[in-house]
């Protein structure tokens, strides 16, 4: 999570809309914290497991079988 600090920061330099209430003169200090990301719902796991899987490079369960039974194969000889 990023998180900015800055000290004894002119409130004159500050948006007019976090200014209100505060002397121009002032100093103050501003803290800016990153939100945390809210955790994914469910629908959102499975659409992400469904596309890394539709994705991902590699063998399919098919080619697995034929290379197993390719290799039972061999054995049985």
């Amino acid at each position: 999570m990023n998180k900015v600090i800055l000290e004894h920061y002119p409130a004159s330099k500050l948006p007019d809309e976090l200014r209100e209430g505060i002397a121009l003169s002032a100093s103050v200090k501003v803290t800016v914290e990153e939100e945390a990301k809210r955790p994914l719902g469910h629908k959102q796991l499975l659409e992400l497991m469904r596309n890394a899987q539709a994705n991902a490079a590699g063998t399919s369960l098919e080619e697995a079988v034929a290379r197993v039974r390719a290799l039972r194969d061999e054995w049985e000889d």
